[in-house]
């Protein structure tokens, strides 16, 4: 494994900057202290907002949480010696791809054909 050494090492960087933005984001969901003023002048449309930022917030840390998923189950593969082999047909993953997205898990025909190359299991 000692060719994917540098793949390995950037995936334990993304690692470490998806979960300090994953902490981020949970920490700015956390309830301010305080609360609203009773003033019930532009209560709806605060709350609209605060709904909508909520929304957005809830989706993006779904978005790294799937993208750290994926870090992990490459890190995993680098550890367990499977690195840059694709999960689905076995055959080896082209290093230029694994250059491009070090977390990559299938060969391109895999992930552009998912379809014909799928595994079936019964």
């Amino acid at each position: 494994m000692v060719k994917y050494r540098k793949l390995y090492e950037r995936l334990i960087q993304e690692k470490t900057q998806v979960v300090e933005k994953l902490e981020q984001l949970k920490a700015l969901r956390q309830p301010q202290v305080g609360g609203r003023e009773s003033s019930s002048f532009g209560k709806r449309e605060e709350e609209a907002n605060e709904t909508f930022e909520l929304e957005k917030s809830l989706v993006l840390e779904n978005k790294l949480g799937e993208n750290l998923a994926e870090i992990e189950h490459a890190l995993k593969k680098y550890e367990n010696g499977t690195y840059g082999i694709c999960d689905n047909c076995g055959k080896s993953i082209d290093k230029a791809r694994l250059e491009a997205m070090p977390k990559a898990n299938l060969c391109i025909n895999c992930k552009s054909n998912p379809s014909k190359y799928a595994k079936t299991t019964k």
